[in-house]
């Protein structure tokens, strides 16, 4: 079967690009949401069906549960849709199929591609070579990974090593409106999920660090170290901490600072909304994720960490039972600076975009996301139906239905707008009140999308009017 496939090489290929095209070419056509589902098999044959006739096979079954997430109406997760560019990198990391660890002599050096990527963001987002970085599967694994170093980095001003003595007592963390990813992070780190000291955050429908509580609680802390998780674009509200005065309070305290800049950070890209992160360049480690503003496909992030820091990235992550890897210390490799040893050339997409579109590709993307936010909310803004439940800061519209009257029928109102599938949002609450969030960053969507999904959720409301 499998010699019968390597001859047939070129029609399978052939076969997944005509599917691929036509899937990109009618994405705006494709519904929200699915409308049903499937009988899954459980059994599998004995003797396999060749990939011409699995691929029928999945069209015929799975293809209509195949929603457009990554299409132009799908507001609900903060993602993207894949470049074309990106798109044949992603293409390409599956044909190459490279394990990116190594930067010296070790056989596959496709890192290098990885080490470069990394350089090309760190100049798109204006940020110095003083960082490092690397590429993990999203938001979460990165904020993992700083994290790790975080709490290595706690350990040693407390005189441990935590890598190799373990967690033993509870360290220090201070948030204030941390993603559910970085308390995840804390979860698998042991340091505990519901184990963060809460800082007040600004008043006037703000969800950023009050600075002055910050300080209160820091004081509080008596002189012991601890980690710092900020905010560059929330989720609800995409509000951004103030990293200068964070960065004035450093000079003073010791403390890690991690900014979980997931989306946010793409601000940068545009000389109207950089001003959002000055300041940030003084942090120990961020989070961004590629396969939000970036426009590549799932499963792409970076972290960025001080490498400064590069010894208790080691320590954190090091191979050390593996002898045959050489000396951590001598001979860079990702399998010592982050959490996975098997990984896929996740690079790729994310270089042969960057490469593709430049600054100004990125600028253009992120500005336009902006503008079509500003419609949604001007529509809200008039409409006698909804209204906002925080200011449209940047990329996010949080909203509502007017009228504490209404408050029960959100969630009725989502459900069937939804289900009608020409536009996907998600549920909020946001300032103890149930609303809805519509989250832009896709590089396909225009005026004409606004125009859809205005009126789909006039329709929803028809019935009742």
């Amino acid at each position: 079967m499998l010699q019968n496939e390597l001859e047939n090489f070129e029609n399978i290929l052939q076969k997944a690009f005509e599917q691929g095209v036509n899937f990109l070419e009618t994405i705006d056509q494709r519904p929200t949401s699915a409308p049903h589902t499937v009988a899954l098999v459980s059994e599998l044959e004995e003797e396999g069906k060749g990939t011409m006739t699995v691929l029928a096979e999945f069209n015929q079954r799975f293809d209509p549960l195949i929603v457009a997430s990554s299409g132009p109406r799908s507001w609900g997760f903060v993602t993207g849709g894949a470049t074309p560019a990106a798109i044949a990198g992603d293409w390409l990391a599956g044909v190459y199929d490279q394990n990116p660890q190594s930067v010296q002599g070790q056989g596959d050096l496709s890192a290098l591609i990885e080490v470069e990527t990394i350089q090309l963001l760190l100049s798109l987002f204006d940020l110095p070579d003083s960082f490092g970085g690397g590429f993990v599967t999203g938001a979460t694994l990165s904020n993992f990974t700083s994290l790790a170093v975080a709490r290595q980095w706690v350990g040693k001003q407390l005189g441990r090593d935590i890598a190799k003595e373990g967690v033993t007592s509870g360290l220090k963390v201070l948030s204030a409106t941390p993603h559910s990813s970085a308390v995840k992070s804390l979860a698998m780190l042991g340091l505990g999920s519901r184990n963060f000291i809460k800082v007040h955050t600004l008043p006037a429908n703000r969800e950023a660090i009050d600075a002055a509580d910050l300080e209160e609680k820091i004081k509080a802390l008596s002189g012991e170290p601890f980690i710092l998780i900020s905010s560059a674009g929330t989720v609800n509200t995409v509000d951004f901490d103030d990293f200068e005065a964070i960065a004035r309070l450093k000079e003073n305290y010791n403390f890690w600072w991690h900014i979980d800049a997931a989306f946010g950070g793409f601000a940068a890209c545009s000389p109207h909304y950089k001003h959002l992160l000055n300041g940030w360049e003084g942090a120990d480690s961020i989070t961004i994720d590629c396969h939000k503003w970036l426009n590549v496909p799932y499963e792409s992030a970076f972290f960025l960490i001080k490498k400064e820091h590069g010894l208790l990235q080691v320590e954190t992550f090091q191979n050390s039972n593996a002898p045959y890897l050489g000396n951590p210390l001598e001979n860079f490799s990702f399998l010592n600076f982050l959490p996975e040893n098997s990984r896929r050339l996740r690079a790729l997409p994310a270089w042969v975009s960057l490469k593709a579109y430049g600054k100004k590709g990125y600028c253009e993307i992120v500005e336009n996301s902006i503008a079509m936010a500003r419609l949604l909310d001007s529509f809200i803004q008039q409409s006698t139906d909804f209204e906002l439940l925080a200011p449209t800061r940047l990329n996010n519209v949080c909203f509502t239905l007017k009228g504490e009257e209404n408050q029960d029928k959100v969630h009725s109102f989502l459900t069937q707008l939804n289900q009608r599938g020409k536009v996907f949002m998600t549920p909020t609450v946001y300032n103890g009140k149930k609303g809805i969030r519509a989250a832009f960053v896709n590089w396909r969507t225009g005026e004409k999308d606004i125009e859809i999904a205005i009126a789909e959720m006039k329709a929803v409301l028809a019935p009742s009017a």
